[in-house]
């Protein structure tokens, strides 16, 4: 039997990284994957390279790209007849894709990771059997990872066929511009692929089951953001609860209810987007006492230790956030205390994003949190508007608003509606990370023209002296 310092389970973000860093650190190290790829072939990184955060800004980026084609008049530019080629759109994104997934088993080969190409599955005493594969193995462990990651959830009475009704990923292959989209969930996932379609062509309707758009997201930055969205053409419903969907004659008939009562919808293609579980099913062996809470969840305490010893679990499989970055940092953070080391995950900055356009970032409390947890704090904010970048690029909606403690001053949370909020964000976890103020981050030279200048102007206006509003 092969025996190993370190056998991670999963190689999506958080199995993958915490693979490279235990090899990084001499441990010896496998990693136990199951993914078949578009071509029929192994392939690593799980569901955020293949079907997720990868392809899906691929596609992104292609539909911004032919939206801003077709509106450039707004800067002085006629373009002729846009042609738009699907498929072409379809297989740059695989490209991408493949490309990025076969760089990381490139850094397998060159940290010298073992790729155990199967399922993988926590048996007594930390082995581990690798199924599906070549061939079946076990292999054993001083210490195992659980990275197995998450699944789209289902919702009862709508149920996928993978061509007219699908899920997410289904929704990152159509051939073709549905001439209706409908979206189940207006999250994260509901919101980006909405998007895409939207700006493709499609005519869009999104169905929410929550009253409140957004609850997560600072109810300011959330207001300004939905009567942008649906500006943009996003027919979104809030309240409004699915209770069945069927394929009739090549279309989808819809049925919901909201306060207004029951009604049917016809739609091209029909997309589920009604959040995450974590892929615990059949993770451990029958006998393999894993503690798991009754969402499913794999039980950890702060530094990702399950309640046996010796095993570890990383990423969408334990609490938190599911978000491939706070996986990465997590399976970084087992590696190194594996290795003896002080690993550790702040988890009050990680920031978070949503990659509409414009997009919407943040890191830290909502003044909803803020007052639930009676945190006295003071307020600072300035719109994208009066930014003299963004409005040379034509991109001047949203808002910045900075939160920081009324008598401190420590900043306390830092939210963005903008075009480039993902990478703006980056700025206040740095700054948070070090528990500056909104003194000290008003006080920081920021270049002009920059869209980055409204986080120093809302940090500004903490203290009543934002200078360009």
């Amino acid at each position: 039997m092969k025996s190993f310092d370190v056998v991670v389970i999963g190689a999506g973000p958080a199995g993958y990284v915490a693979a490279i860093r235990c090899a990084q650190l001499g441990l010896k190290t496998a990693c136990a994957e199951e993914w078949v790829g578009k071509d029929g072939k192994p392939a690593l990184g799980g569901t955020c390279l293949n079907v997720g955060c990868i392809p899906s800004k691929a596609l992104l980026d292609a539909s911004e790209h032919y939206h801003r084609l077709a509106a450039h008049e707004n800067h002085g530019i006629e373009v002729g007849d846009i042609r738009l080629d699907i498929p072409a759109v379809i297989a740059r994104k695989d490209a991408v894709v493949q490309g990025l997934t076969g760089g990381i088993a490139g850094l397998f080969r060159k940290k010298g990771v073992t790729w155990l190409q199967g399922r993988g599955t926590l048996l007594p005493g930390k082995r581990v059997r690798v199924s599906g594969g070549d061939q079946d193995e076990e292999v054993e462990a001083a210490h195992v990872i659980l990275a197995t990651g998450s699944v789209p959830r289902t919702i009862k009475g709508v149920d996928l066929d993978g061509e007219r009704i699908v899920d997410s990923s289904g929704a990152l292959e159509f051939q073709e511009v549905p001439g209706t989209f409908t979206v189940i969930g207006a999250g994260v996932i509901g919101l980006e692929l909405g998007s895409v379609w939207n700006r493709f062509g499609s005519k869009v309707m999104l169905l929410e089951a929550m009253e409140q758009f957004l609850p997560s997201v600072d109810e300011q930055v959330a207001g300004l953001a939905i009567k942008e969205f649906r500006e943009q053409g996003l027919d979104i419903r809030l309240g409004a609860r699915v209770l069945s969907a069927q394929v009739k004659k090549d279309r989808v008939e819809v049925d919901y209810e909201d306060g207004k009562g029951r009604h049917q919808h016809v739609c091209d293609k029909l997309c589920v987007a009604v959040g995450r579980r974590p892929q615990t099913d059949g993770l451990a062996e029958d006998g393999v006492d894993l503690l798991l809470d009754e969402s499913g969840y794999v039980h950890v305490n702060d530094h990702c230790e399950t309640n046996l010893p010796g095993v570890y679990a990383v990423g969408d499989v334990v609490r938190g956030p599911m978000l491939a970055h706070k996986g990465e940092e997590e399976g970084i953070m087992v590696a190194e205390r594996i290795a003896g080391q002080a690993g550790h995950v702040n988890y009050d900055t990680i920031p978070w994003v949503i990659y509409t356009h414009p997009e919407i970032a943040w890191v830290g409390k909502t003044e909803r949190q803020l007052k639930a947890a009676k945190i006295p704090y003071k307020t600072g904010s300035f719109p994208v508007r009066a930014n003299g970048r963004a409005r040379a690029a034509h991109q001047d909606q949203g808002l910045v608003k900075v939160l920081a403690h009324a008598e401190t001053d420590e900043l306390l949370g830092v939210h963005i509606f903008a075009v480039s909020a993902s990478e703006m964000i980056a700025e206040a976890v740095v700054a948070m990370e070090f528990r500056a103020s909104a003194e000290d981050l008003a006080r920081i030279v920021h270049a002009h023209p920059t869209l980055s200048e409204t986080v120093h102007e809302a940090a500004l206006a903490v203290g009543g002296r934002a200078l360009h509003f």
